[in-house]
């Protein structure tokens, strides 16, 4: 049976992240929300677990992932789920957690890219905060930026599963669900940041050679030059505001 994943079509966002998990599995799945009403896919789908009574545990948003009878909700907790099923996590409980933690840190970075051109309120258009937000870019860029790829470099050089290797991996020695998440923040922020993110990865050399390794992988390049891979826009999670970039 394919898994189910329901995130909202047209921006990559935080359902980006379960995704390049499942292609770079190879795994059968479904891009809910991209489909057809007509076929039982569309909003409606998804709108039926975030909103119907029916649902006895929904989801609080998406993304969320259904298998069968199970539904996981929340970026971090989805690749939890998916990771030893998919064989991107080690099988040591240490290492897993260990992988889930990282990612926790990942989807607390993503939250203060998101509030770069949010920092008051989602629910304000971007025009009606932006000198708060400038503000925040130049906080982010100067401490906060800097902070999490330094903790990333840490993680890639601690790590005895790397050694000498070419692409090195945020957990043990193989490809995870972890290393595809850093793939996609350090895309996501050249896009969102082009100049402070180039500055930031001449010190983090481990994270610049893992982004540049990761889209090697057979099937993930497939996918990366495929339509299924959405382009990052002003809708999204990371967006490309050239004020708040310097």
């Amino acid at each position: 049976m394919a898994y189910e994943l329901h995130y909202w079509p047209g921006i990559p966002g935080r359902g980006e992240f379960v995704r390049l998990a499942l292609e770079a599995a190879g795994a059968e799945y479904i891009d809910v929300c991209r489909g057809e009403p007509q076929q039982g896919l569309g909003l409606p789908a998804m709108l039926h677990y975030l909103e119907d009574a029916s649902v006895p545990r929904p989801p609080f948003a998406c993304p969320f992932l259904v298998d069968g009878r199970t539904v996981v909700g929340q970026t971090a907790a989805i690749l939890l789920y998916l990771g030893p099923r998919l064989g991107l996590v080690p099988q040591r409980e240490a290492d897993r957690l260990w992988a889930h933690q990282i990612q926790l840190t990942i989807a607390d970075f993503v939250q203060e890219v998101h509030d770069l051109h949010h920092p008051i309120a989602s629910s304000l258009y971007y025009e009606d905060q932006q000198a708060e937000a400038l503000r925040r870019a130049q906080d982010f860029r100067r401490e906060r930026l800097p902070k999490f790829m330094a903790w990333f470099e840490a993680v890639l050089q601690r790590n005895p599963g790397n050694g000498a290797r070419e692409v090195p991996r945020m957990v043990d020695g193989r490809l995870s669900y972890v290393d595809l998440s850093v793939f996609q923040v350090v895309e996501g922020l050249l896009y969102a940041l082009p100049k402070a993110t180039r500055r930031v990865l001449k010190k983090a050399p481990g994270v610049a050679a893992l982004h540049a390794g990761v889209p090697r992988q057979r099937r993930l390049a497939a996918y990366l030059a495929s339509e299924r891979r959405l382009p990052f826009n002003e809708q999204g999670i990371f967006r490309h505001y050239p004020e708040l970039d310097a």
